[in-house]
């Protein structure tokens, strides 16, 4: 049986989904694209998007009681490839500030993504 996971520091649903699934010893996210929940703004450059998009990822992962570190494996949605060295360096630098082990990865480039943006970034977590 799976538990719904929601909280304010991430972007509420924009459609019929949940932010998270628990499955009691695996966390499943919906992809976050770069909004701020607060403001509900999204940044211009693709490099302040993959931190927003992380950073929703991170506040789902904690609503679960989880942290960066459990996360075992991630998706990574970008409009356009070419974006893909600094997405790459600013998805580095954020496992680093974690001090977390880099989890598995696919990066696909994708035609559209919700409301335009250009990454959108989804993750598993494992509670040990």
């Amino acid at each position: 049986m799976s538990r719904e996971i929601s909280t304010e520091n991430a972007p509420a649903a924009i459609g019929p989904y949940v932010q998270a699934v628990d499955l009691g010893n695996m966390i499943i996210t919906s992809g976050q694209i770069p909004v701020d929940p607060e403001t509900g703004i999204v940044a211009d450059d693709i490099a302040a998007q993959t931190r927003q998009s992380l950073a929703n990822v991170k506040a789902i992962v904690e609503a679960a009681g989880l942290q960066v570190g459990d996360i075992v494996k991630t998706t990574v949605f970008v409009k356009d490839l070419n974006d893909f060295a600094t997405v790459n360096s600013t998805y580095e630098a954020f496992f680093n500030q974690h001090k977390a082990n880099f989890p598995a990865r696919s990066c696909v480039e994708v035609a559209r993504l919700p409301k335009d943006v250009k990454i959108e970034i989804e993750a598993i977590a494992l509670r040990r």
